[in-house]
């Protein structure tokens, strides 16, 4: 049994990511102060004697003893890290330092969960890891952009400078149950406008283009990287390479959740990216990792995660 921290471990992708390491027999932290995490995606797992919660933020020292720690904490939607871009950036940033600095002297392996929006609006398709990006650091989107970017940064260099042990992985767009219904990304925008009959709206013409993988694929790939030797240490993309537009993933959920809704177009945002889709290589050479549950199969069970939480007595 390993003793593992988990930042950000009531939000999305790390409440799968403590119920998937519980299941592996180990002792989970979950570190969260609830900013966007949600206490309702662990309710199921504090009857285990094996998980412990904790109200705590990243950007401010934390000492426990543990031997892993998966760094997922920082906000990840553009409703929400834009919502307070100063906190997005320290989160990426102070965090990172505070969780260096606690693994540096545990001497034990730290996974930071990057991001693809560290190749900004790429000029390279599809993006490859050695792929420097094309990020605009006064936009919008750039206190969590570079916040990420910064945060590598400063992974390799506490590697080279004070020889931590760390892995990088880089997520592509996931989704999947324990979405936030307001986040403003794009899957669950249009589940949630379908199921309630509303317009889907997209943001420009709809022909830019995204990845999507379900979040049990991603937690796989996170556990994978983690349990390589000191080696590896990325970064690695983790992503579904299969490649979508906004229009055709708007009418796979009117199709799936068999609404009436009508397609309608708004204003495209400001450094929307235009494409976005992984070279999966070094994950399938190296962590003999590729996704396995494909687009619509995915919906399906996230159209039913939304019916049950947000509409449940349909």
């Amino acid at each position: 049994m390993k003793k593992i921290l988990v930042t950000g471990g009531a939000g999305f992708i790390g409440s799968h990511l403590c119920e998937a390491l519980l299941k592996q027999g180990n002792e989970v932290i979950c570190l969260d102060n609830y900013f966007t995490g949600n206490k309702q995606n662990i309710l199921h797992l504090m009857d285990n004697p094996y998980f412990e919660a904790i109200r705590h933020d990243v950007t401010m020292p934390y000492a426990i003893e543990v031997d892993e720690i998966y760094n997922l904490a920082c906000p990840a939607s553009p409703v929400h890290y834009q919502s307070d871009p100063i906190k997005t950036i320290n989160t990426s940033v102070m965090g990172a330092i505070n969780i260096l600095e606690l693994a540096k002297g545990l001497n034990c392996k730290v996974l930071q969960a990057s991001t693809s929006e560290v190749y900004g609006d790429p000029i390279i398709h599809p993006q490859p890891e050695e792929y420097w990006g094309n990020v605009n650091p006064i936009g919008i989107r750039s206190c969590y952009d570079e916040g990420k970017r910064c945060a590598e940064t400063l992974f390799f260099d506490y590697h080279r400078q004070k020889n931590v042990r760390i892995k990088v992985v880089r997520i592509f767009n996931t989704y999947g149950p324990h979405m936030h219904p307001n986040d403003g990304r794009v899957v669950s925008n249009f589940i949630m406008q379908a199921l309630q009959g509303k317009d889907i709206t997209i943001y420009g013409d709809g022909q830019q283009t995204r990845s999507f993988c379900y979040c049990d694929d991603l937690v796989r790939g996170l556990i994978a990287m983690m349990e390589t030797n000191d080696s590896v240490t990325g970064p690695i993309n983790l992503g579904n390479p299969n490649e979508f537009t906004i229009l055709q993933l708007a009418q796979l959920v009117i199709e799936l959740t068999g609404a009436a809704s009508k397609i309608v177009h708004l204003p495209a945002v400001s450094d929307d990216p235009t494409q976005r889709q992984p070279i999966i290589d070094k994950a399938q050479d190296v962590l003999h990792w590729e996704p396995t549950i494909q687009l619509r199969e995915g919906l399906l069970k996230t159209i039913e995660y939304f019916k049950g939480s947000c509409f449940p007595t349909n």
